[in-house]
């Protein structure tokens, strides 16, 4: 029997949020002097010269805008165990560590409970809205979650990734317990130390749980494909281990192994429906209803790099719609989703007031070339108007570039909503060409659609700047689901050339600046193998995202997909 939950107030917290929301400039006021009052004493804004004042004038006066790098000094004598306020008013406890598989280089922030309170209200609010358009009840989720372990620094403090640091927060199940989120995995799978073992165990605790499972979940639609990707291979042996109640010997942690022994039992009856309900389907289209009858909804970030996913989700999630999950970095929260029904490709962020002080530099002006612009408040900004993120929070970053690239879409009450465009650091550029993470998505899905006749799919991309010849090239490298007419790879790599419609890159390719455009192809795995790599170097499956562009300062990626090219075609688009 489940255990009966306590029915969560969606009114409530949705209310909440409107009021917020209505009185956006205000509470932004308001969040500032208090972010500010409570690390009054930390060394970094006495440095500045901000001597605690705590109004928007003085803070845009003395605290300066900044990348990590600026920071970089300050987190390091934290790391170091330095206790005194360096960057907030009280000593920071633990510290949260990017993926780094956009530039190969992972980055310490602070982390707090302050941060962990705001993943509360974003669980929250964002859950408000999914329940009142997909009310759920008394039901569990299959959540693909994988945390790592978190190690000391020199210094004597906990670190580790931002998702790991909110699942071991005390706190946490209580959260997920509340927004009947809860995983039907124990906690020996989610903290298991070989990721392969913990993902099998969860597809089995979801086959187990099936009727219960309500929710299909992980951080991002990567893993979810990865996941049932993972299904198919492994179907035969999730039905032998339910009808006999055995667990794989491919599963050799043992306290994992303890936990599932408990979950076991002989299910013969189970395993038959599985293997009828899997045969019925064609090329797997509607696994995860088929499976999972009860199930409302597929959640995780589908937006930026998580894009080309889709398709591949679309097709395990049938009929079930797709929710995007909220907008956040290893840094902080920014917004939640608060119209769940918008398909991924259009998803929206309104932003949270009250968890962080916001500022936005237009990008508009920025690209004619000029001066950079000053930036602007969260209420300031102009619908259709493209703008970089400056964050400012409870953890001790104050004007933080984050590097992300948004759209105001709209507004919900005064606050507005942001679609997620791109990372602003992730540029193809040779010359004077500049194209971004957006820019390459689109060329890609472009040139993809040449594939269709073909029945072949894309199955991941990445790309690379060569500059090792007098005149550089852009080099897409592929992974193909099967083998495609020479002439149609010819044609698609003319395609990518054409499509990366930059002033720049144009001019640049027509008077021989830049040379053609290389379409590299890639042996099956290749992707996999880039997978295994970045877990290899301490990251989770929840944070894994496949680099669009890996440069030349990180090696050991560059050097896995450039000794698995198959096939290499030139553009002669120009």
């Amino acid at each position: 029997m489940l255990e009966k939950i306590e029915e969560f107030d969606f009114e409530k917290v949705i209310k909440e949020f409107e009021e917020l929301s209505k009185n956006a400039g205000k509470v932004q006021e308001e969040t500032l002097r208090k972010i500010l009052e409570e690390n009054a004493a930390a060394e970094y804004l006495q440095q500045v010269g901000l001597n605690g004042r705590t109004d928007f004038e003085s803070f845009k006066q003395c605290v300066p805008i900044v990348h990590h790098k600026d920071l970089k000094p300050f987190i390091e004598r934290i790391m170091d165990g330095v206790s005194s306020p360096i960057l907030t008013g009280k000593p920071v406890s633990t510290l949260s560590l990017s993926s780094g598989t956009t530039q190969g280089k992972r980055k310490f922030v602070p982390f707090n409970d302050q941060l962990f309170d705001n993943t509360m209200q974003i669980y929250h609010t964002s859950f408000a809205y999914r329940n009142r358009e997909f009310p759920i009840k008394n039901g569990k989720a299959l959540v693909f979650l994988y945390s790592s372990r978190q190690f000391i620094t020199e210094g004597g403090l906990p670190a580790g990734t931002a998702t790991t640091n909110v699942f071991r927060h005390p706190k946490y199940r209580e959260l997920m317990k509340g927004i009947q989120s809860q995983s039907c995995s124990p906690d020996e799978v989610i903290f298991g130390s070989d990721f392969h073992e913990s993902l099998y165990c969860h597809l089995l605790c979801g086959l187990l749980n099936y009727n219960d499972v309500q929710i299909i979940s992980s951080t991002f639609a990567h893993s979810l494909v990865q996941a049932f990707q993972t299904f198919e291979q492994v179907l035969e042996n999730l039905c032998f281990d339910i009808r006999f109640g055995s667990l794989d010997e491919k599963v050799t942690d043992p306290i994992t192994r303890a936990a599932m022994s408990k979950l076991l039992k002989p299910n013969p009856e189970l395993a038959d429906m599985i293997i009828e309900k899997c045969s019925g389907l064609s090329k797997w289209y509607g696994l995860i209803p088929e499976l999972f009858p009860n199930a409302k909804y597929v959640y995780g970030i589908m937006t930026g790099s998580m894009e080309p996913y889709i398709k591949q989700l679309r097709r395990y999630a049938g009929w079930l719609p797709l929710v995007c999950a909220d907008y956040g970095a290893s840094e902080g929260w920014i917004a939640a989703n608060v119209n769940p029904r918008s398909p991924p490709e259009e998803a929206t962020f309104a932003v949270l007031p009250n968890i962080g002080y916001f500022e936005f530099i237009p990008l508009n002006e920025t690209r004619n070339g000029g001066a950079e612009p000053k930036p602007v408040g969260l209420t300031e900004v102009k619908l259709g108007e493209e703008y970089e993120i400056i964050l400012t929070n409870f953890a001790g970053l104050y004007r933080y570039r984050l590097g992300d690239a948004v759209k105001v879409m709209g507004f919900h009450n005064s606050t507005p909503e942001l679609k997620f465009v791109c990372r602003q650091n992730l540029m193809l550029s040779i010359n004077i060409d500049k194209n971004t993470e957006k820019d390459l998505q689109l060329a890609v899905e472009e040139a993809s659609k040449l594939l269709i006749a073909e029945k072949i799919d894309l199955i991941d991309f990445t790309s690379h700047v060569d500059v090792t010849k007098e005149v550089g090239h852009y080099v897409i490298f592929w992974e193909l689901s099967g083998e495609p007419d020479e002439n149609v790879l010819k044609e698609c790599c003319n395609c990518l050339d054409r499509s990366f419609a930059d002033a720049g890159y144009v001019s640049s390719r027509k008077v021989g600046m830049i040379g053609p455009l290389e379409l590299r192809i890639v042996r099956k795995g290749t992707f996999y193998k880039i997978l295994l790599h970045c877990l290899s170097m301490g990251n989770t499956l929840n944070q894994f995202k496949t680099p669009r562009c890996v440069g030349s300062n990180n090696k050991p990626l560059l050097q896995i997909v450039c000794n698995n090219v198959v096939e290499s075609y030139f553009s002669t688009a120009y």
